[in-house]
């Protein structure tokens, strides 16, 4: 395998910040083991969900234990002869092929590293779980030719769920789950940063809903804000770039608008959610994704929402996330109804024909990808850098090739400045132009089109909205 020399690119301050006023942009896709990763179908499933339905990234959970069933002699070595990782390299593979983002989120232990326990129960060491981060993010740094970069991870599933974190509570009834979540948050960060420095990490990815008490009979769940809190109190210096929430309403029949009592916490509630987390781990404004929303609907789920009501709900709740400006990924839980999956919130049937939500979600979607960005840059810049999105460029091409780059700015639809550029394609599938030309004056806004190409015949248009501030 050959190994690809990182290229750096020195951005400006101005490159990519985000507008206040609302998210505007925000990578919005869906997550779908079952029809993205191991349908016989998978390949046009994928380009069903990016060029049918407009998803910018796709996620996809990563188990520990079916990628390493044995242990591993150098676990940090991604490449180390233990490892399993046939599915998830072609489901990479794929996700670039079809321009789009990739979240993996990392959970479920072997019995080798829990002595003997199931996957929902913690490593006994720590440095294990760290280790198998670092390779996970290190295979795909974009530092090995054949392997694609990967912008996002995640560190567990609904972690303040027994299902997939155990135990919640122990033997007196006190909750434990959190303690025990900041110790394997901050080695699943630390070993994913070592992996791949450019990666961005989520902690959390909590369930919307939880109990603060242990309840006979019933799974243990602790409810997110007190989970998150208890988090913070175990490690207020705990290193992260976003916390993940699955705001699902609870129960399934109800609106994207459900309120409910706090510290659950649903769509409505993410404004105190989100004020909380500042203040318990002593920061400002700390980003949210959305890793995982959708509505269940009949007959599937005779307890869910029809079809008509799932169509009304899904601009709905992509438009509450847009407002939010902290929001900046919103995935779908799933494409298609399946016999693999146990949610019947597709937007597409069990058949593959489209539900009444289908071009809602398209719709919505289509205009919210950051790869045409929106970024805010301080009135009086002269040329100002902008980052462009061109994850299918790295197909075929070698990190570090030209990239040509015709930059074509209008203010008002009148134009303003135009520019003939190369740039490098950089390790993360991103070229860094300069608007030449172009002052930008505080309060206007300019529309930058982008055209970029290759010698191999690669083409792509962006369009950039640089605001004045």
């Amino acid at each position: 395998m050959r190994h690809i020399p990182i290229i750096a690119a020195v951005l400006a301050a101005a490159v990519l910040a985000p507008i206040a006023a609302s998210a505007d942009r925000m990578w919005v896709g869906f997550h779908d083991d079952p029809i993205l990763r191991y349908d016989a179908n998978r390949q046009s499933a994928m380009e069903t969900a990016t060029a049918t339905n407009n998803a910018s990234i796709i996620r996809s959970l990563v188990t520990w234990a079916d990628i390493a069933p044995t242990r591993p002699a150098d676990a940090a070595n991604a490449f180390d002869p233990a490892y399993r990782f046939d599915d998830l390299d072609e489901f990479v593979r794929n996700a670039q092929q079809n321009n789009v983002e990739v979240l993996l989120t990392l959970w479920g232990t072997p019995k080798w590293a829990n002595g003997n326990k199931e996957r929902n129960h913690l490593p006994t060491s720590m440095t294990d779980f760290q280790n198998f981060a670092k390779a996970v993010a290190s295979r795909y740094s974009g530092r090995t030719a054949g392997y694609p970069f990967v912008r996002f991870f995640g560190i567990w599933n609904e972690s303040n769920l027994g299902l997939f974190l155990s135990p919640q509570f122990n033997s007196k009834g006190q909750i434990v789950g959190p303690a025990a979540y900041a110790k394997l948050a901050a080695a699943g960060y630390a070993g994913v940063k070592a992996g791949n420095a450019r990666a961005l990490v989520a902690v959390g990815e909590t369930s919307s809903s939880g109990r603060d008490k242990k309840k006979p009979g019933v799974s243990d769940a602790v409810a997110p804000g007190t989970f998150a809190r208890l988090v913070a109190k175990a490690n207020k210096k705990l290193r992260f770039d976003a916390w993940a929430h699955h705001p699902y309403p609870v129960p399934v029949n109800q609106k994207p608008t459900q309120k409910v009592k706090w510290p659950n916490v649903a769509f409505t509630s993410l404004p105190q959610f989100e004020r909380s987390l500042d203040g318990w781990f002593g920061r400002k404004n700390i980003p949210i994704w959305i890793s995982e929303y959708g509505h269940e609907t009949k007959p599937g789920e005779p307890k869910g929402v029809t079809e008509g009501q799932q169509a009304a709900y899904i601009p709905q709740a992509i438009a509450i996330a847009k407002k939010d400006p902290r929001v900046q990924m919103f995935i779908w839980f799933v494409l298609q109804d399946s016999s693999g999956s146990l949610w019947q919130s597709g937007v597409y049937r069990k058949d593959g024909s489209a539900k009444p939500g289908q071009p809602r979600w398209a719709a919505a979607a289509k205009p919210l990808s950051p790869a045409n960005g929106k970024v805010r840059v301080k009135g009086g810049t002269k040329n100002p850098l902008i980052t462009v999105y061109l994850r299918s460029f790295c197909v075929n091409n070698p990190i570090g090739v030209k990239v040509g780059v015709a930059a074509r700015t209008t203010l008002g639809g009148k134009l303003v400045a135009y520019s003939q550029s190369e740039s490098a394609l950089a390790i993360d599938c991103t070229a860094a132009t300069r608007v030449t030309g172009l002052k930008v004056i505080k309060g206007k806004t300019y529309i930058v089109t982008i055209d970029a190409n290759t010698k191999n015949g690669d083409t792509a248009t962006r369009q950039i909205t640089i605001v004045g501030a």
